[in-house]
């Protein structure tokens, strides 16, 4: 192999500290004013200064020392375990929602647990293809999949964060890049699963059950956020960081701030909901109206409580398949396409009608009752009789 020559140049530190360091191999850059001075940089980044002599013909080399600052700089990046760059991650992205980064902390602990301690750059792209087989094969190929794209996001940030003394990134690749080579991320349908009519009685009963236990404090809370997710059609986020200070009693209406689509919505508020929020007015002591015990403050994941609703009502569901329920129950009922989309806060960019469509929080009012006294109907409740 040979080796690469650089032009003669003034060693001094500030030039020193910024060579770049060559794909393969080493490079030397010899001094252009002291005879027999040099620089030899190697492709790990390491940077020695040596001195050159012609004795008997031959060139001998002694090295005089090295820059101690930049190769324990190196050194360190080197070793940065996946736990210290995820932490890096979070500090920096400080926009990540609280959803977002539970997600993401949840995932270090369950899949990537035993790698937590290991170098970043000593994840290999055959770890990243066994352990993305693994997850699959345990939890599930949605779940693997997302495993990977949060994994996929670190390396991204871990590549564009740390550098050698040189700028150098010290991760020169994405292992998580081989699953896209490969085309081997698993192929995962979109949920289209809904509670259907006749299961919603029983589900109303378990929810309603959950809300009578006495042994824990969050059993009721959980269950009127069940309640106000199916009756509302929110998302799961949109509806746990809900402030008090969001809802409008006296108008009757609330307003999500922090949406999906980054735009303001403001909705109605219909009967059955108004009397459940002025019950859990009373019952709280919280800025959020479903208050969590962790230290985001709002209701984070309620697994145990919605497990608990499955097997009193033998029907299987995820928070997401209570927001398909209200849009499917809407449009069963003929609700117009346009109050739905409104309502749940769908963009209508390509619908050049919709654009001249104002759908202020009067005009869909009826819509809303309409949605709740169909879903009312659907749990068998007189209306006149319900209880909360």
């Amino acid at each position: 192999m040979t080796t690469p020559q650089i032009l003669p140049h003034k060693i001094t530190k500030s030039y020193v500290d910024k060579l770049s360091t060559p794909e393969t191999g080493q490079a030397f850059v010899r001094d252009s004013e002291l005879r027999g001075f040099a620089v030899r940089v190697t492709a790990s980044g390491s940077k020695s200064f040596i001195l050159e002599k012609r004795i008997d013909g031959k060139v001998k080399r002694l090295t005089l020392g090295r820059n101690p600052t930049a190769e324990k700089k190196q050194d360190t990046l080197q070793r940065m375990t996946m736990k210290q760059a995820f932490d890096d991650f979070v500090k920096t992205r400080k926009n990540l929602k609280e959803r977002t980064l539970y997600d993401y902390r949840r995932l270090m602990k369950v899949v990537f647990a035993d790698w937590q301690e290991k170098a970043m750059i000593g994840i290999s792209k055959d770890m990243v293809s066994k352990r993305h087989s693994k997850i699959g094969a345990e939890h599930g190929k949605a779940y693997a999949n997302l495993a990977m794209r949060f994994l996929r996001a670190l390396f991204n940030f871990a590549i564009a964060q740390y550098e050698d003394g040189s700028g150098h990134a010290i991760l020169r690749e994405n292992p998580v890049m081989r699953l896209t080579q490969t085309r081997a991320w698993f192929r995962v349908d979109r949920r289209q699963t809904v509670i259907k009519p006749h299961q919603l009685a029983p589900w109303y009963q378990a929810v309603m059950l959950l809300k009578q236990d006495k042994i824990s404090n969050q059993s009721a809370l959980v269950a009127d956020y069940l309640l106000f997710l199916l009756l509302t059609g929110l998302r799961r986020q949109e509806a746990a960081t809900l402030k008090w200070s969001d809802i409008d009693l006296n108008d009757r209406s609330f307003t999500i701030i922090d949406t999906k689509n980054r735009e303001p919505l403001i909705l109605p508020l219909t009967d059955f909901i108004s009397t459940l929020l002025e019950s859990r007015k009373t019952a709280v002591n919280s800025d959020y109206v479903f208050a969590g015990d962790g230290k985001a403050g709002y209701l984070i994941e309620p697994r145990r409580q919605v497990q608990k609703v499955i097997e009193l009502s033998k029907v299987p569901f995820t928070l997401h398949d209570l927001r398909r329920t209200f849009i499917t129950v809407a449009e069963s009922i003929d609700v117009s396409a346009y109050a739905l989309k409104r309502l749940v806060n769908h963009k209508m960019t390509n619908d050049v009608t919709a654009s001249y469509i104002v759908s202020d929080v009067g005009r869909l009012r009826k819509p809303m009752e309409q949605i709740s006294a169909q879903l009312l109907q659907y749990f068998r409740i007189n209306e006149e009789k319900k209880i909360l």
